[in-house]
Formats: C-alpha cells, sequence, structure tokens
C-alpha cells in the first residue's frame, strides 16, 4: 500500500525533492528533479483546516460549528493556510509574505496579532462558558506563540 509522500525532511525540515517516478501500469520509471506541490507541504491539521473550508465552501461560521473554533481562530488558521500555500490575497491576508520566504518584521507582527486575537477568542469563549478549561488550555497550546 502507498504511503502519502511527505515534503519535509524529518531529520533537518529541510524540503524533500522527488527524484523517481513510477507507472505501475506498464513500470515506466523516471528520473529527475520534481516539485511535489504546494498541498504536499501542508501539515496534517493544516490538510484536516483545508477539508473544512471545502466542506463549508468557504464559510468561517460554518467552519466555526464544525471544528468548534472561535471565529478569530479559525479565521487566522484560514489566514496562515493561505501564507503556507503561497495565496496571499492582499485583502485575505494583509500582505503577509509567503511561509516559503522570510518574514519581515511586520509579518511577524501581523502573525504575532494573528495568534493574539485567536487567544482572545478561546479565552472569551471559556469566560462564556462555551467550553471547558482543558478544551481551552489545548486549543492555547496548538496556538503557540
Amino acid at each position: 500500500m502507498p504511503h502519502d509522500a511527505i515534503a519535509t525532511c524529518p531529520i533537518c525540515g529541510g524540503e524533500l525533492a522527488v527524484t523517481r517516478l513510477h507507472c505501475r501500469s506498464c513500470a515506466t520509471t523516471l528520473e529527475g528533479d520534481f516539485n511535489v506541490g504546494r498541498f504536499a507541504r501542508l501539515s496534517r491539521e493544516q490538510f484536516a483546516l483545508l477539508e473544512s473550508f471545502l466542506r463549508s465552501k468557504g464559510n468561517l461560521k460554518e467552519m466555526e460549528r464544525e471544528l468548534g473554533l472561535s471565529y478569530p481562530t479559525v479565521r487566522a488558521r484560514v489566514e496562515a493556510l493561505l501564507r503556507a500555500l503561497g495565496l496571499g490575497d492582499d485583502a485575505a491576508v494583509e500582505d503577509l509574505p509567503p511561509e516559503s520566504t522570510p518574514r519581515d518584521s511586520a509579518g511577524d507582527a501581523m502573525a504575532a496579532q494573528d495568534v493574539a486575537a485567536a487567544r482572545r477568542g478561546v479565552l472569551e469563549r471559556l469566560a462564556r462558558g462555551d467550553i471547558d478549561a482543558v478544551s481551552a488550555a489545548a486549543e492555547l497550546r496548538t496556538l503557540g506563540g
């Protein structure tokens, strides 16, 4: 059974290159330097978020309900997903550079604001009693920063 290709080296974190492709039908093998594509570089969590985005047809409120997260958290994660894919729509991500390029201090500040907004959302849900302390702590750990 074939496994999903990984795009990041588990040792150093560098980008892996696909160097061989094989056809199971006719046994043709191609060797070279092939790009895995932007979607293969997503983490499992980012891919799950993308699937949720597609299921909800881009409705962040629906994603909020499906994922059990606050709207600011969902929005911050979608914006981070866009950056990871290199799809920085100016209106949606406010000129943040893609993850594959070094960030400048303005990008770092915006990312910190996104995390702060997501954290506030978690704490607001906790204060309203929408989630318990254990769930809030888990969400805060996921947000990092």
